[in-house]
């Protein structure tokens, strides 16, 4: 099979669309300012938060900021958001200087790509906007101090989504011994890698948040959880679900603790289980939605 993450992040989708929680997302609706409002994501991957907030008619008037360090993301989104955009029904206009427009009666989104580390961005002190949003993102930063420099991009709102929390679970069990080992091994090398991460994020951003400032508004669980329906799996998460599988080939090839050949006979079977419609993943995540207290506290951590 051929692994491209673009694909990786439109197979996952509906996986995000069911987990995202409710009450996070309608606090943050209830909580946002009245259009026109600016709002900055970043790891914004291809722009499929874009448009998961124009179908779901959260954002209906803005100007959207679309941060990535992966210049394959920025070339994707460039080209799936209008694509995307004109089978909904959305006209698209291409604006000079890397911008689009997304229009119709009801919504207008100005769209900006910046491809640059998340970090490399703050430094050119941006406008701030009404609304961070941060999607499956922060569990990859080193923590806490990632924190304030991320809400400096706010002066209001921060919506901080699938915060990975300690939890996988690859169901049928092949080797109940093996399961837990490669499971563990998993985790470790988030909590060990060396740009930064956590493998229980979501529990410990309600101190990192607290502690840079900011005010958690609602909070709640967004797990995946990714089950075949009459044997097959809806959309097309059987994609989504070998690429979970790259990620730990990736991850634990050649790790010293875990025996070789063992390991590639589970992530075989794994694999034949996708296709035969019987593997249930679940992962355990968190939402929250902040708000930054004030500036003042954020610069001070920034100093």
């Amino acid at each position: 099979m051929e692994y491209s993450f673009p694909h990786y992040l439109l197979s996952k989708q509906s996986v995000d669309d069911r987990a995202l929680n409710r009450t996070v997302l309608d606090s943050m609706k209830a909580n946002l300012p009245d259009a026109p409002i600016r709002i900055i994501e970043v790891g914004a991957g291809i722009g499929t938060m874009l448009a998961r907030l124009l179908r779901w008619d959260v954002v209906t008037k803005a100007d959207y900021v679309l941060v990535d360090e992966m210049a394959k993301n920025i070339e994707s989104a460039r080209e799936w958001i209008p694509r995307w955009a004109g089978e909904t029904g959305l006209n698209v206009e291409r604006i000079e200087g890397d911008q689009l427009r997304v229009f119709d009666q009801a919504r207008d989104v100005h769209i900006y790509f910046e491809h640059a580390d998340v970090f490399d961005f703050i430094q050119k002190k941006p406008a701030p906007a009404d609304l961070l949003i941060a999607h499956a993102f922060l569990d990859l930063l080193p923590m806490p101090e990632s924190m304030p420099k991320l809400l400096a991009l706010t002066k209001s709102l921060a919506w901080l989504t699938i915060n990975f929390d300690g939890v996988t679970s690859l169901e049928l069990t092949i080797d109940t011994a093996l399961d837990e080992q490669i499971e563990r091994l998993y985790h470790a090398t988030m909590d060990t890698c060396p740009t930064g991460g956590d493998s229980r994020a979501g529990r410990h951003l309600f101190s990192h948040l607290r502690k840079a400032g900011a005010q958690i508004l609602a909070a709640g669980a967004s797990d995946w959880v990714v089950h075949a329906v009459n044997g097959k799996y809806p959309a097309d998460e059987a994609y989504f679900l070998h690429f979970i599988l790259h990620f730990f080939e990736e991850s634990l090839t050649g790790h010293s603790e875990l025996d070789a050949i063992a390991f590639a006979n589970w992530l075989k079977e794994r694999h034949a289980q996708i296709e035969r419609g019987e593997l249930v993943y679940i992962a355990h995540q968190m939402d929250f939605l902040a708000k930054v207290k004030t500036m003042k506290k954020i610069q001070e951590f920034l100093q």
